[in-house]
């Protein structure tokens, strides 16, 4: 019987908890480009009794990001693909977000796009700042959506300097995510497969307590406040998301996006 495989990009807090509500009995193929996270990670879900494989990889890398799936595809058949790398604004400049977050999902989209197989479900974790971020025209959102991956951050509309800070940036970022996983959607269903996104809002995960001790957290906490939820979400929360996008029961779902904040985003728009 052919091994259904489970790449999961990207190991913190929310891709262990996604690959604890897969199938136990799918084969786990864990990336990431922290080494020894990845080997943390490995070892306590093969503690709990996991088959997986594990390789480094940097998204922002065609030829590393390719050296992943063909992986996948030598195990076996790729039923699920998860991706939760990224950089946070409180962790690293322009370049790198623009970098890991915009050209290293369209990557995964592409290269893995062409491998999943039939009846497969992908996952992209983006982010609530996408949701907040003004908007993109219809030419700009068709020029991302069009331009060859290779050449995305050479377009005008990804120059560095368009960008103030990195929080412009991730949110950016984030928003362009949504757009390729809509376009994706449709390459992906020529092979008989879906892909979705989610927006986390404020997580507790490690990146998560690391922005709010950061220059905006008293902003992030306040919005919290006046949210439906008043609390920061969980790995947990995100993962039973994610357990329902990529499952039996949303077969119908391709191309969206879910926005998962505690409500956050519906007070904002509230003033």
């Amino acid at each position: 019987m052919t091994q259904h495989i489970a790449v999961i990009i990207g190991v913190g807090g929310m891709g262990q908890a996604i690959a604890r509500r897969l199938d136990p009995a799918c084969h786990l193929l864990l990336a990431d480009f922290d080494a020894d996270l990845l080997d943390r990670a490995a070892d306590r879900l093969a503690d709990e009794g996991y088959t997986l494989t594990r390789q480094t990889v940097d998204v922002s890398d065609r030829a590393s990001v390719g050296a992943l799936a063909e992986t996948a595809s030598a195990l076996g058949e790729i039923r699920t693909v998860v991706h939760t790398a990224g950089l946070s604004p409180v962790q690293a400049p322009v370049p790198a977000i623009l970098a890991v977050d915009l050209l290293g999902v369209a990557l995964v989209l592409e290269e893995f796009g062409a491998v999943v197989a039939e009846g497969g479900a992908g996952l992209v974790i983006s982010s609530m700042a996408g949701h907040g971020h003004p908007g993109l025209t219809p030419e700009q959102a068709r020029e991302l959506t069009t331009t060859p991956t290779d050449r995305l951050l050479s377009l005008p509309l990804t120059a560095q300097d368009n960008f103030p800070h990195p929080g412009a940036a991730y949110s950016f970022a984030k928003k362009v995510n949504q757009l390729h996983v809509q376009a994706a959607s449709t390459t992906w269903g020529t092979r008989g497969a879906r892909i979705n996104s989610i927006s986390p809002g404020v997580i507790s995960t490690p990146m998560g307590r690391q922005e709010l001790a950061g220059e905006h957290g008293a902003r992030m906490r306040a919005m919290i406040e006046s949210s439906n939820a008043r609390r920061p979400g969980t790995p947990a929360d995100i993962a039973a998301a994610a357990e329902f996008l990529l499952g039996p029961a949303a077969t119908f779902i391709s191309g969206t996006d879910l926005l998962v904040d505690g409500g956050v985003i519906a007070a904002a728009l509230r003033g």
